[in-house]
């Protein structure tokens, strides 16, 4: 028995990187997970395959996020699905962490990227906890994946540091609205994390090396470092922390 048993957590962008990893962990810990995905369907298969090992229980949900509707539909989809599996609809951990990068400096930021960089990673979360607040039950948590970038400047992505900068500020807001609900809403902030989403930051040895000095270890991060505070922040043990940005960079560029 974990400590999350009988507990249902929907993680988003889930079939891949953090994602992947805050799934199994919270499986491990004993709660059922809707593994969200979008278009690559193999991925999220894999992250359902690997909590089955795991000795976990998970479901996937597709559904687009950063487009009209998207809120209510994944819900839709998670209800559904959940009716179909003889549970009600009522979510214990809403994780947060789909999420798209695009690099640009001002002067190269397009009103596109803008936009698309703000609906999914500002807007989507936004509506997701909105239309989700029916569902969560009191006592419940809520777990934005935001970035070491509001913390330290990064020029190169300024308009990706601006849409994880307004989750940071969401996050602290709604820490206080629903505090009466004992509803968590904490933040966290990782650094250079070795997923899909940096690859191509880390193309050669010299590359992966100048990424890895920026951190006090001397390494760049794995999912499972974010993934590990995410569990602890989902589990009661983290009951007196809320309206925080935990930085989890590994101490980069201190």
């Amino acid at each position: 028995m974990g400590e999350l048993t009988g507990r249902t957590a929907l993680v988003t962008g889930a079939g891949r990187g953090i994602g992947r990893a805050v799934a199994r962990g919270l499986a491990r810990d004993g709660a059922l997970v809707a593994v969200h995905y979008h278009r690559n369907e193999t991925a999220a298969r894999e992250t359902l395959e690997l909590i089955a090992e795991d000795g976990g229980q998970a479901f996937g949900v597709r559904s687009e996020l950063g487009v009209p509707g998207d809120a209510e539909a994944l819900y839709a989809r998670l209800e559904d699905t959940l009716a179909d599996r003889g549970a009600g609809p009522d979510l214990d951990i809403l994780v947060n962490n789909a999420g798209v990068s695009g690099p640009g400096r001002v002067q190269d930021v397009t009103p596109e990227l803008f936009d698309r960089l703000f609906a999914v990673n500002t807007r989507s979360p936004f509506f997701l906890v909105q239309r989700g607040l029916k569902n969560l039950r009191d006592g419940g948590r809520i777990i934005n994946i935001s970035s070491a970038v509001t913390r330290i400047a990064y020029p190169e992505s300024v308009a990706y540091a601006m849409a994880k900068g307004a989750l940071n500020t969401f996050t602290l807001a709604l820490a206080k609205e629903l505090g009466p609900r004992r509803i968590t809403v904490n933040a966290v902030s990782p650094g250079f994390i070795e997923t899909d989403m940096n690859a191509r930051k880390r193309t050669t040895p010299e590359a992966a090396a100048q990424l890895a000095a920026l951190s006090a270890f001397n390494r760049i991060g794995h999912p499972a470092d974010i993934a590990d505070i995410v569990v602890f922040l989902a589990s009661d043990r983290s009951r007196w922390i809320t309206g925080q940005c935990i930085d989890a960079s590994g101490g980069s560029r201190l």
